[in-house]
């Protein structure tokens, strides 16, 4: 089966990153995709029931994570936007500072690398690549990083404490 799942990534991942590219635009990330797919596919090759061809299966399951990606993106930057929004809504002198304060002991509580890859991004606007270049870590755990921030900040909302 090891053979075969090789076979498969070989004769299809180009065609499937393209199917991933032209949802997400983006080479890297469709990149990350089909090989998120594939490992999922590996996980899950004893149980997998393909009751169409690999390569329709294939493609189906790439444009679903991709449309996936796009949407936890869209969330990600509504929360970014949100959290931004909140920093700048009130024109109080002495409300500014409170907010200030309580986003900062929120990005505080935050596991050391996790901060900073969060204000890599939210502060400087580095992108996942770059933070991954400079870090020697994958995109991925860019990605996984900066979505445990967002959850937890997300959580803090929630509870209504920064508004």
């Amino acid at each position: 089966m090891a053979l075969k799942v090789e076979e498969l990534f070989k004769t299809n991942y180009a065609r499937l990153c393209l199917v991933s590219f032209s949802i997400v635009k983006d080479k890297d990330t469709a990149k990350d995709i089909v090989q998120e797919f594939f490992v999922s596919f590996w996980n899950k090759r004893d149980t997998i029931l393909i009751s169409t061809s690999f390569e329709a299966y294939a493609s189906k399951s790439v444009k679903n994570l991709s449309l996936q990606h796009l949407k936890q993106k869209k969330k990600e930057q509504r929360l970014h936007e949100i959290i931004l929004m909140e920093v700048n809504r009130t024109d109080h002198s002495v409300e500014k500072p409170k907010i200030n304060q309580k986003m900062n002991e929120l990005i505080n509580q935050l596991p050391k690398k996790r901060k900073e890859i969060f204000v890599s991004v939210v502060v400087h606007g580095q992108s996942y690549a770059e933070i991954a270049e400079t870090n020697g870590i994958s995109v991925n755990t860019v990605k996984t990083q900066m979505k445990r921030a967002y959850a937890f900040l997300r959580m803090y909302r929630k509870e209504d404490y920064i508004s």
